[in-house]
């Protein structure tokens, strides 16, 4: 619900937006001739702000229409065919809502303004200002879903911050990390061949990205069969985030035992290493730009979850982080020990979380 919540309200944003700003063009640019008619007779210069109120009610609709495409396209088919087979079907049913909410818009304007616009069946084939519409509507599309592959590439409000150079110098951020690797990877690499380990992995990520918007983690990167995953040090303490995520993980995985054991003829496991702390981002690369982070904390972070395997534990966090969540009556810790990780000169106290 709330991954719907949020998707609803960019994109009604959006949309409204645009489409706003499609009826001021109109009025000050093409059309700008006042001896230019519509078909149907309707002087193209009427009030301005009559037609931002009905281009910004049809992109508000439009927006409420496009969350529910995407979401449900996204929830239900995209796992299931091809991305080709899902623009097309996007795109059909874009073009059958478009022409829908543009007849229900002219109708309103017919009954509240007095005006007398075509809204017979088929009205939309010779209305010149339909096929711009549609040329705009496909336009601002691919701007929006390129920002929200730009969003989710980067993280919640990083694109914007690249793209106006925020990370051209290293900057310091306090962030938490969580390393998060498969068990077993080899002997399940061995036993079920390089194509259906690949399947494997890519279904234990598929239900991994199902469950990181609900606790707002990132994903920093996909190295093999591991995930890094992170968050700004203060949402990851929100709710025991950075903890939450990983119990709702495997809660997830052991709700599709019986899926994975019939596909794959076993159960996936996976461990978790958490740390937090102060640590550099910086944008790295100009063929293949992307945020890179460096310190302490992203090694820290990886050498804890490789001491899951020596105190047989799915969940090892530095008693650093610890410290700063909340232990609920359902959670319980258990001190480990100090251990001096491979390449650092300190030891680092390490617990283990379950739930009880």
């Amino acid at each position: 619900m709330k991954q719907y919540t949020r998707t609803l309200w960019q994109s009604v944003l959006f949309w409204t937006i645009a489409m706003a700003f499609f009826a001021v063009f109109r009025y000050y640019g093409i059309f700008e001739d006042s001896s230019i008619k519509e078909a149907n007779g309707l002087d193209i210069n009427a009030d301005l702000r009559i037609k931002v109120m009905l281009f910004a009610l049809s992109g508000f609709l439009m927006g409420v229409i496009y969350a529910n495409i995407e979401f449900g396209l996204e929830k239900y088919f995209s796992k299931r065919f091809s991305m080709g087979f899902n623009i097309f079907l996007s795109t059909f049913l874009y073009f059958l809502f478009i022409v829908f909410i543009s007849t229900f818009v002219r109708s309103i304007a017919n009954t509240a303004l007095g005006l007398e616009l075509n809204i017979e069946f088929g009205w939309w084939r010779n209305s010149l200002v339909f096929r711009a519409a549609i040329i705009y509507t496909f336009i601002a599309s691919i701007v929006f879903s390129f920002i929200k592959i730009a969003n989710d590439k980067f993280g919640k409000g990083v694109f914007l911050k690249m793209l106006f150079g925020k990370y051209r110098e290293p900057k310091e951020e306090k962030r938490i990390f969580m390393f998060l690797d498969l068990k077993s990877s080899t002997t399940y690499a061995e036993e079920l061949g390089h194509l259906k380990y690949s399947q494997l992995i890519q279904d234990c990520f598929l239900d991994l990205n199902e469950v990181v918007p609900k606790y707002d983690a990132e994903i920093y990167q996909y190295v093999g069969d591991e995930a890094v995953i992170s968050w700004p040090y203060k949402k990851g303490l929100v709710n025991n985030n950075c903890v939450e995520l990983f119990f709702a993980f495997t809660h997830k995985l052991h709700t599709k035992k019986e899926y994975y054991m019939k596909k794959y003829g076993v159960t996936p496991i996976f461990k978790a290493g958490l740390h937090g702390g102060t640590l550099m981002v910086a944008e790295v690369g100009i063929v293949k730009k992307e945020l890179a982070y460096h310190g302490d904390v992203i090694n820290t972070s990886a050498r804890i979850q490789s001491e899951c395997n020596t105190y047989k534990v799915s969940l090892l966090i530095s008693e650093k982080l610890l410290k700063n969540l909340k232990i609920e009556r359902y959670l319980s810790s258990k001190f480990l020990g100090k251990v001096l990780l491979k390449g650092k000169h300190n030891e680092v106290s390490i617990h283990t979380i379950s739930k009880v």
